[in-house]
């Protein structure tokens, strides 16, 4: 008997769940539109998940994160103009972003007086993020101290086919390192493209991400990366060391904009205030290993001055204009095409 009111008793509540559900009784805890902010991030979960989870917390404004490469982030954007599926993109260096400047919709963010001159555009088509070097990594097990100072180092005999590397028409960050190493042997002899794509020896990794994973395991012995991604390996444990590149170095902010005709511009353009506020950045530097915008936070420990960095006439404008022409040359030496 009491099995029997037992079972009543779940049938019951089964009818009850039902009911609820079929009325719309579970619509509170779906946001209102103007609640909403979608996002295109090619930010790795560990960068973006604790900022949107701190704006979230404090806009009450529900946010949806898709994910994937810079490129290809920015081609899914070229490809709904007309018909935005996303608010903002948060991520990618700031020549990519530049690059695709016809669908974004410029926005001035709330503290652009407190980022750094450097980093600021004009036409605020994008607002910065953060400031990223660009480094070289090597694993101490296969790799002697001072073996590898520099570009022209990675050319080693040595180091063929040892060299990790992602495809750069994928990785925003994978792009600024190669304009970077460009500019940096720019006064050198020959094609450094080809150069390079020989040194690789055909190996390409898919994302920005298996950089370091490939040198800590030992599969490549050196690699191009940057700063932050390797003093978190480094403080990890990794066998790994950092090296600044002694014909200099870019630290290109990587930035956020707003896509025109956003479905939620307005809750894009608070998120992109929230991106450069004291709190964020200050968290970037202290949590997360990144240079901040801003001109009124010191800089932490372990990070070195970019006055005692080597650093080559990096400029946007340039990276920006030579995009297709680079990423041409890569598509002819690796085989690859449609590229961005």
């Amino acid at each position: 008997m009491k099995q029997l009111r037992f079972f009543s008793l779940l049938v019951a509540l089964a009818v009850l769940l039902s009911a609820c559900a079929g009325s719309g009784a579970q619509t509170e805890y779906a946001p209102a539109e103007e609640n909403r902010l979608v996002i295109y991030t090619s930010h790795k979960e560990e960068v973006w998940r604790p900022i949107v989870k701190e704006f979230e917390a404090r806009t009450g404004i529900w946010v949806d994160v898709i994910s994937g490469g810079t490129n290809e982030i920015l081609a899914r954007v070229a490809e709904e103009a007309g018909n935005p599926q996303a608010d903002l993109v948060f991520g990618g260096g700031v020549e990519s972003l530049t690059a695709y400047r016809a669908y974004f919709s410029p926005y001035r963010c709330q503290d652009a007086d407190r980022i750094l001159s450097r980093y600021q555009t004009e036409d605020d088509l994008w607002a910065p993020f953060s400031a990223l070097s660009v480094v070289l990594v090597y694993n101490k097990k296969f790799v002697e101290p001072g073996a590898l100072t520099g570009w022209a180092d990675l050319m080693k005999p040595e180091f063929k086919g040892r060299v990790a590397f992602a495809d750069p028409t994928v990785s925003g960050s994978c792009f600024t390192g190669l304009m970077t190493m460009l500019r940096a042997l720019s006064d050198g002899e020959g094609d450094p493209i080809r150069d390079f794509a020989l040194q690789l020896d055909g190996t390409v990794l898919e994302g920005s991400g298996a950089i370091l994973d490939a040198v800590a395991d030992g599969s490549a012995w050196v690699g191009i990366t940057l700063e932050e991604t390797a003093l978190k390996r480094i403080s990890a444990g990794d066998p790994i060391a950092m090296v600044y590149p002694v014909e200099g170095t870019s630290c290109v902010p990587d930035g956020s904009a707003i896509i025109s005709g956003a479905p939620h511009e307005e809750n894009a353009r608070l998120f992109l205030d929230f991106t450069v506020s004291g709190d964020t950045q200050s968290y970037l530097q202290q949590q997360l290993s990144r240079r901040c915008v801003r001109d009124d936070l010191p800089l932490p420990a372990g990070l070195t001055d970019l006055k005692k960095i080597p650093q080559v006439d990096y400029d946007i404008a340039w990276a920006c204009s030579q995009r297709s022409t680079v990423l041409t040359s890569w598509a002819f030496y690796f085989g690859v095409e449609d590229q961005p």
